[in-house]
C-alpha cells in the first residue's frame, strides 16, 4: 500500500449553513455535494475535500458533544494555496472581518514555505500555506 494524498477531513459543526457559507464564500472552497439526510456537506479543496457534518444530524450526533472552547475535534488543518501574496490575502480576509496571523515559515508536505493562520466561526484553526521556498 502507498499513501497518495489527504483525501478529506471532516469537521463536526453546530451551524452547518453558516459554516458552509464561511468555507465557500470567505475561504473559497467549492460546494461539491450535500447529503441532507446525514447532515453532511462536501466541499472541494483542489483534489481534496473538506466535509462539514452537523452535530445535530444523524452522522454528527454519533460523535458526542459539539466542539467548543473546552475541547476541539482537531488542532488545525492546512490548505495549500498559490500564489502566496500576503497583501492580497490580508485584504481578502479583512473584507470578511477575518484577521490573519503573522506570516510563519512552516514545514509541510512540499517543504518549508510561508503560511498564515485564521479561525472559522466555530473556532477551528486553518493554516493557509504557500509554495516551498526551495
Amino acid at each position: 500500500m502507498r499513501i497518495l494524498a489527504l483525501d478529506h477531513l471532516v469537521l463536526r459543526v453546530t451551524d452547518l449553513e453558516g459554516m458552509t457559507d464561511f468555507y465557500t464564500r470567505v475561504v473559497g472552497l467549492g460546494l461539491d455535494r450535500r447529503v441532507p439526510d446525514l447532515g453532511l456537506v462536501h466541499l472541494r479543496a483542489g483534489r481534496s475535500m473538506l466535509d462539514l457534518v452537523s452535530v445535530a444530524g444523524r452522522l454528527g450526533a454519533s460523535g458526542g458533544a459539539a466542539p467548543g472552547p473546552e475541547g476541539r475535534n482537531q488542532d488545525h488543518f492546512c490548505l495549500r494555496i498559490e500564489p502566496f501574496d500576503e497583501a492580497s490575502l490580508r485584504a481578502r480576509y479583512r473584507a470578511h472581518g477575518v484577521e490573519l496571523s503573522e506570516v510563519h515559515d512552516n514545514y509541510g508536505a512540499e517543504g518549508t514555505g510561508p503560511s498564515v493562520y485564521l479561525q472559522d466561526p466555530e473556532g477551528n484553526v486553518i493554516e493557509l500555506k504557500g509554495p516551498s521556498a526551495g
